[in-house]
């Protein structure tokens, strides 16, 4: 086992509170033989605050036939991962993105045509339930390619970066990078927030991914160094991110769509959490709950004139 992988598994496996580890039980046992893992991220989990809040889970699921039989909700999860549902228990709300273990493993490497999922899972998350031992490798192999991915696309954007660059600034211009390929109601500061957050964590992480990136580099009396002759490695790598970020703003759209179908109230946590990240105020009116699709359709030029997303 490599070290980064050993580090991946490590951090999967600290414990959860009990009310988070109750609701990834229940929502394994809502799917059954299909559950795989159950993965707990984002802001709730850095903060440690549950009440009032919407937690977020990943759930790896065998395939998703056997999640969904043969409902048209199969060929959504697989054209437009992940699919995402509202859940509750125990007094807690959270949303729960649905993907298979393959799409969990391609999704989480360079070849993935967006940032979503290894954007995500280079940062922090908890295994709150597993199947098995082999559904526990079965994530961490998957999630050991995240750190690697976007210190990739970081170090090829380098040369933005005030020299010379920390470790830490190359986290946060890695994240930069992911939040500018999504639709994102994100502050300017954010990407500095969330390494701010566990700094020495992204430097531990940070110290055994570069050595696996493809473009070479090295972490030198604490900034960062790309070896000679990287050019054509650095030079592939930036080519990538037109695509990525044209697709990823393109998919947004399209997974809110989609979460028209299967998220009940998907506008108004939309809003919420623009809201939340962008310090505005917007208030969905009636017939934006009643047409979905085209309450956010017309709720986004708004948003993006005003900066609250990019």
């Amino acid at each position: 086992m490599s070290d980064l992988k050993h580090l991946v598994e490590s951090e999967l496996a600290e414990p959860v509170e009990r009310r988070v580890a109750d609701f990834a039980s229940a929502i394994a046992a809502q799917y059954g033989e299909a559950s795989r893992a159950v993965l707990f991220y984002g802001s709730c989990l850095r903060t440690t605050e549950l009440e009032g809040q919407m937690l977020d889970f990943y759930l790896i699921v065998s395939n998703y036939e056997a999640v969904y039989g043969k409902s048209w909700l199969v060929r959504a999860n697989k054209i437009l991962p992940p699919n995402v549902f509202p859940a509750e228990h125990d007094g807690l709300v959270a949303k729960i993105a649905v993907l298979s273990e393959a799409d969990f493993h391609r999704l989480n490497r360079p070849e993935a045509s967006t940032v979503s999922v290894w954007a995500r899972f280079a940062q922090p998350s908890r295994l709150a339930w597993c199947a098995d031992q082999q559904a526990r490798e079965t994530v961490v192999a998957a999630i050991e390619a995240a750190p690697v991915t976007l210190l990739n696309g970081a170090l090829a954007h380098l040369d933005e970066i005030q020299q010379p660059a920390t470790l830490s600034q190359l986290w946060e211009k890695g994240f930069a990078l992911t939040y500018g390929a999504e639709l994102r109601a994100e502050r300017k500061e954010r990407s500095q927030s969330v390494v701010d957050f566990a700094p020495e964590r992204y430097e531990r992480f940070g110290s055994l991914a570069i050595p696996q990136c493809s473009i070479a580099a090295r972490v030198k009396n604490g900034t960062v160094q790309i070896a000679h002759g990287q050019q054509q490695q650095i030079a592939a790598e930036k080519r990538r991110w037109p695509r990525l970020r044209r697709n990823g703003k393109m998919l947004t759209l399209a997974r809110l769509a989609k979460a028209s179908a299967t998220y009940a109230g998907g506008i108004d946590y939309l809003a919420w959490k623009i809201n939340r990240h962008a310090g505005t105020n917007y208030v969905i009116k009636p017939w934006q709950r009643k047409w979905p699709i085209l309450g956010a359709l017309v709720m986004l030029p708004k948003l993006v004139a005003g900066g609250a997303i990019k």
